[in-house]
């Protein structure tokens, strides 16, 4: 006889452990890459089984912080609240992808904090320069906020501090895709992130849009 709770399978062997929880944070300035790596992640994820849940900053201000501006408290507000979701994921041993500008290193740390709760946080940090972002906004946001026009706007006259302690730095101008995808697929797995390589040129982002959230 055996009961529910010794860990036996229906042949009598050890039931496989249930997998941890992830969270993969994308984080950038706008333009950098997040949208595309992000779905090209899940697309990756998926094809090989393995559902995910995407959390989007621009839609989750939509669904979920409607209310919020984009004041210093409020954006971290919005990510505490990526976080706290992020983190219920995990702790049912999910898949998150979240890709949010998240310009802040305490918010950022405070999401980390939520999931490590429950599981495992990746952070990425898409390097990728101003110059280079400025260049893929096809909706012009960054040349209103230098006329003006927009305030707040991350890069421009609201700075963005970079992650002191990312799990992969990808600079999307130089990285291909797929590299990409498979240096965050690494690091999800507990193994290593080859650095960048500044000679990857082939295939690298060059239509990456930008993002508000």
């Amino acid at each position: 006889m055996t009961s529910r709770g010794d860990g036996l399978g229906e042949t009598g062997g050890m039931s496989a452990a249930p997998r941890p929880g992830v969270t993969v944070f994308l984080t950038g300035l706008s333009g950098a890459g997040k949208s595309t790596i992000a779905d090209a992640l899940v697309a990756d994820l998926e094809a090989a089984g393995r559902p995910v849940t995407v959390l989007d900053g621009d839609v989750v201000r939509t669904h979920l912080s409607s209310e919020l501006s984009f004041s210093r408290e409020d954006r971290d507000l919005n990510i505490r609240r990526i976080g706290f979701v992020a983190g219920e994921v995990v702790k049912h041993g999910g898949t998150v992808v979240v890709a949010a500008i998240a310009p802040y290193e305490a918010a950022r740390e405070e999401a980390r904090a939520l999931v490590e709760q429950h599981g495992r946080f990746v952070l990425v940090h898409l390097s990728t320069p101003l110059e280079v972002c400025e260049g893929r906004d096809v909706k012009g946001l960054y040349a209103r906020a230098r006329a003006g026009e927009i305030t707040g706007f991350t890069g421009i006259d609201d700075p963005y501090e970079p992650p002191a302690r990312a799990e992969v730095v990808l600079d999307t101008s130089v990285t291909p895709l797929s590299e990409s995808v498979a240096r965050i697929r690494a690091a999800m797995a507990g193994g290593p992130a080859a650095p960048d390589s500044p000679h990857a040129r082939d295939g690298h982002l060059q239509g990456a849009g930008p993002s508000v959230g």
